[in-house]
């Protein structure tokens, strides 16, 4: 079995994720962009501006080393980290690095449901004997309650079915409660829930194993959905204990425990009951037994084919955490789909989806999903968000159907069967509390408390990296080009070059090293968790974005180039008119990045102004290295840059400040238009 997952597991081909894809893409067109233009402005100075070689080709290159954001891949990987810190600060590990931002293009969770949208704090609610409906009062594994029928107490001691089915429990069992701090169960949830039931029936575990001490056992398998153990009690009789999802046991018994009486099987009557616990969101377990021969020591399936006397079933339920209803709430504002995948019946299925508002018009089981070819099935994965009774490979095919649907899919999961749907999903999601080390290994990230809120803080966290990468991406990439089309310009006008490939280089090293990182740490914008999920296919210029880049690079490169030629028209030397179009450069790239703090949000706020102290400090350590710059003799002497009056700095600011203004004002059409489009 664990080489069947293994190799299931090892089928799965691993994706590029889309930051990784939009990236790959974007790097392939600025660098066509960026060579065809060295290329034709080096061609067109030789040829038509006979231009010496040598000087061309330094000018083709100062154009390239300008338009080339070198600081974005230390930007972005910055970026990534940051989310990842604020992530683990929130219960998620990210295991990969790029996996923060596809957390951000997430479309649809598909969730398993026992301990992440619920509590994982399995309790006895309700047991259905063939004479009454018993209530069990408590709270989790305390065994401090009791069962309760129409207001009278009922034990163990007053009804002998009661005390089969409580002794099943105890005996078909192999987990342990300990009371240290509170109640705790060692072992499986399920088999505390039983444990502590049977306590509040009467009847100590401990004592039970002692008189009827296990012979042998059949472990629980998906495959069969049921346990069993042969035990030898002090009268000398065995016993055969089997406890399961109800189908396999009833399918199995040709008798039922009546009282102290052992009557023919009710079978229709008994399936209306775990219907009617499963609309109650009960997760049911069938509990019966069988008496054989003394002699027998091991015990087989065929053992187990037929004669079995049902004592009864158990209603279980699991609270929902009230943390996981808001956290699926949030998410279904966001537009991001919660599907939810679990083994449980598909009445329960369907009855605990209800209490998160996940859509239950239909509910697929297992059976279903056997039954559908991949064509079917993908048209059903669009449409349904509840599913029952999964093994590993259907889990793996939903995900796949999701993913030819073109959905961006995150799959949680705990157990080694569960390794092939986490590698297959977009982002795998592995429980670290009772999660398996394989399922760990084969998720994208890990949650330390097995909650469904932490994945809604993730979501939000990653379109939050999204957010500011391409804020990142907006702020470097309109400077650049900026600086490059004064270079062409310039060539193609005749004009002297306005700035020099060293001074190029300055303005690129300390607005990559300053500006550019101060986006990494903007905070989670407003609306982010009320826009719907980006398409996946989806480029980083998508909408307006690709219009800004080229409004801030014209206005950008016709400020510059303003100043420049005043400068020299005014009678300045070259050198002080270059020193006053590095400034320029430099404070249009301040005054843009604090208008890059909001995508569409306006920014000439209190909050947007003063809600990022990164970008306050930076800009203030931008002013410090221009003045350095300027007016520092060593800097003269590295960059040639010399002093400038008084006046030319008014000019500077003035003509740097009008970016903010034009930003803002496409920002406010931009709005406006999304509002009489949206009315």
């Amino acid at each position: 079995e664990i080489g069947r997952i293994a190799t299931l597991a090892e089928s799965v081909e691993s994706e590029q994720t889309p930051l990784m894809r939009r990236m790959g893409d974007l790097s392939r067109v600025l660098s066509g962009v960026i060579v065809a233009l060295a290329t034709v402005t080096f061609l067109f100075g030789i040829l038509y501006r006979h231009v010496p070689v040598g000087e061309m080709f330094v000018i083709a290159v100062a154009l390239a080393v300008a338009a080339i954001p070198e600081g974005l891949p230390a930007v972005i990987t910055i970026t990534l980290a940051i989310g990842v810190q604020r992530m683990a600060s929130r219960n998620s590990i990210i295991r990969h690095l790029p996996s923060v931002e596809t957390l951000g293009a997430v479309t649809v969770i598909c969730s398993d449901k026992t301990g992440t949208l619920t509590r994982n704090e399995m309790m006895v609610r309700a047991v259905q004997l063939r004479s009454e409906l018993l209530e069990v009062t408590g709270n989790g594994y305390d065994p401090g309650g009791e069962l309760r029928s129409e207001g009278r107490v009922v034990d163990s001691a007053s009804d002998p079915a009661l005390r089969r089915l409580a002794q099943i429990g105890a005996l078909c069992n192999d987990a342990r409660l300990t009371s240290g701090d509170g109640w705790n169960v060692q072992g499986d949830p399920t088999e505390g829930a039983l444990l502590a039931m049977a306590m509040k029936a009467g009847l100590d575990p401990g004592e039970q194993s002692a008189e009827c001490p296990r012979i042998d056992a059949i472990p629980f398998e998906s495959e069969h959905q049921f346990m069993a153990t042969l035990g030898h009690d002090q009268q000398g009789r065995a016993w055969i204990f089997v406890k399961g999802a109800p189908e396999p046991i009833l399918d199995r018994c040709s008798h039922q425990l009546d009282g102290a009486e052992t009557v023919a099987l009710e079978r229709d009557w008994w399936h209306e009951r775990v219907q009617m616990f499963g609309q109650q969101g009960h997760r049911t377990l069938a509990l019966a037994l069988r008496e054989t021969v003394r002699e027998q020591t091991v015990l087989d399936h065929a053992d187990l084919n037929q004669g079995l006397v049902l004592a009864g079933i158990v209603g279980i339920s699991d609270p929902p955490r009230e943390e996981a209803i808001s956290a699926v709430s949030l998410c279904r504002g966001a537009g991001i789909r919660v599907k939810m995948v679990t083994g449980d019946l598909p009445a329960t299925a369907s009855a605990i989806a209800r209490k998160f508002s996940i859509d239950t018009g239909r509910t697929l089981s297992g059976s279903d999903i056997a039954a559908m070819d991949e064509h079917a099935f993908s048209d059903a994965a669009d449409i349904v968000d509840v599913y029952a009774r999964t093994s590993p490979e259907q889990k793996l095919r939903l995900v796949k159907a999701l993913q030819r649907n073109g959905e961006v899919v995150a799959m949680t999961g705990d157990g080694v069967n569960d390794a092939p749907a986490l590698r297959q999903a977009d982002i795998g999601i592995a429980m670290g509390q009772r999660g398996t080390e394989v399922a760990r290994e084969a998720s994208d990230m890990v949650l330390t408390d097995d909650n469904f809120a932490s994945i809604a803080h993730a979501v939000r966290e990653g379109r939050t990296v999204y957010d500011n990468i391409r804020k990142s991406i907006l702020f470097m990439l309109p400077t650049g080009l900026a600086e490059a089309f004064v270079i062409v310009l310039a060539t193609l006008g005749g004009l002297t070059l306005p700035l020099t490939a060293v001074q190029i280089l300055w303005v690129n090293m300390i607005t990559a090293i300053t500006l550019g990182i101060a986006l990494a740490f903007e905070p989670p914008e407003q609306d982010v968790m009320l826009r719907k999920p980006r398409p996946p296919g989806d480029s980083a210029f998508s909408g307006h974005l690709g219009r800004r880049v080229a409004l801030v690079s014209l206005v950008m490169v016709a400020g510059t180039l303003w100043q420049f030629v005043q400068a020299l028209e005014s009678g300045l030397s070259v050198e002080a008119a270059r020193t006053i179009t590095v400034n320029t450069v430099v404070f249009f790239e301040v005054f843009y990045l604090f208008s890059s703090r909001y995508l569409v949000l306006p920014v000439l706020t209190w909050r947007g102004l003063t809600g990022n102290p990164y970008v306050i400090c930076m800009a203030a350590l931008m002013v410090i290295f221009q003045g350095l710059f300027t007016y520092l003799p060593l800097m003269n002497h590295l960059f040639k840059s010399t002093g400038i009056p008084l006046q030319a700095w008014v000019g500077i600011l003035l003509t740097s400040a009008s970016i903010l203004l034009v930003v803002e004002a496409e920002k406010y059409l931009l709005r406006r238009r999304e509002r009489s489009g949206h009315s």
